[in-house]
């Protein structure tokens, strides 16, 4: 009798449980539907703040940031500054030795100008400004200072793994193992020369004499689909190539201490999610399909289209942290595939809520 007692009393709990469990896993299942989909290496965390209701698929796996590290980067800055160690007004100058290729608009500027680290900053984040972001690696005391922040915070994987220029300087190394001893300037320079980019003329006067054959070189057609080849390959499947290691489930973390004001000071976390709503790129991405205010960052690479942040929608504010890494189909559609997700994930805790 009391194995039957004791029986229906653990099928009723299982029951329960499983009950309390379906919403849960009916969005686990839908993401897991979505992701198998996916022409890519894909993860992602989904959180409601208002009901900890909690999603997610490789969310533990590490995946290439790109410049989803910078988010990090940024928190660090705003620690740093309600501490008083930065100063936010502080002006830092662009120069030719301080430009770096990729992203970002101050390399399209006249040299000399003298932007706030609060512009650096938002540039770093709404533009993915790589001379601001390397700027701003130094300011927060480089990387090995930033991991060790991370580290005694409790992240046990989210990483910055090397400067965008050192990385840049590794793939080049692929082509002329002499490249592996180019300052962080003359790497940037031959990364425009290979691109045929006129920023290269600045830099010009550093290539005469020997050196003209390291210009030659880069653009040479067959060198240049060796690098493009090396740099599809190795920023997702060799990690010494990443900008950053990072978690879908640990860069929630991160946008949760932003959001609720863990992380830094009330007036500068309400600062971070501005710069994340003024978000200029991935607008296919996470916003795509949505009409509800999103606080995002990005991560872009040849085959990499991360994209993470805050949708505040109207059953509460939701995380989604999304990083697709080797992309192997079109780019586009792998964009619009996070979007057409986002929506459903959305929609998913609009409907829930509206039936409570």
């Amino acid at each position: 009798m009391y194995r039957v007692l004791l029986a229906f009393v653990m099928s009723l709990t299982l029951s329960t449980a499983v009950r309390a469990q379906s919403p849960n896993g009916d969005l686990a299942r839908l993401l897991a539907a979505d992701l198998a989909k996916y022409p890519a290496k894909a993860g992602v965390y989904v959180k409601n703040l208002r009901t900890g209701e909690e999603a997610m698929v490789n969310a533990d796996q590490g995946f290439s940031s790109a410049s989803v590290i910078k988010i990090p980067i940024m928190i660090r800055a705003f620690q740093l500054a309600d501490q008083h160690k930065l100063n936010l007004d502080e002006r830092v100058e662009i120069t030719r030795a301080t430009l770096r290729d990729g992203t970002g608009v101050y390399q399209y500027l006249d040299m000399g100008l003298k932007p706030t680290v609060r512009d650096l900053i938002t540039q770093m984040i709404i533009t993915s400004d790589n001379t601001a972001t390397d700027l701003m690696t130094t300011l927060v005391g480089g990387v090995d200072s930033l991991n060790t922040w991370l580290a005694v915070s409790g992240y046990t994987q989210t990483r910055m793994v090397s400067r965008g220029y050192e990385y840049r300087r590794k793939l080049l190394a692929v082509l002329n193992p002499e490249f592996a001893s180019l300052t962080a300037e003359e790497t940037t320079a031959l990364q425009y020369a290979a691109t045929d980019n006129p920023l290269f003329d600045l830099y010009a006067p550093l290539f005469s004499g020997e050196r003209a054959k390291w210009v030659a070189l880069v653009r040479d057609p067959a060198q240049r689909a060796k690098l493009a080849d090396a740099r599809s390959r190795l920023t997702v499947r060799d990690r010494s190539y990443w900008l950053g290691n990072m978690t879908p489930r640990e860069t929630a973390r991160l946008l949760e201490g932003i959001e609720q004001g863990t992380l830094a000071s009330a007036s500068a976390s309400a600062t971070m999610r501005t710069m994340l709503r003024r978000q200029q790129l991935g607008v296919r991405r996470i916003p795509h399909y949505l009409d509800v205010p999103v606080a995002h960052k990005t991560g872009d690479g040849p085959t990499i289209a991360n994209d993470v942040g805050m949708v505040y929608a109207r059953s509460g504010t939701v995380l989604i942290a999304f990083f697709t890494n080797d992309i192997t189909g079109q780019y586009g559609e792998a964009e619009d595939m996070i979007g057409r997700t986002s929506r459903k994930i959305i929609d998913y805790f609009d409907r829930v809520s509206a039936a409570r």
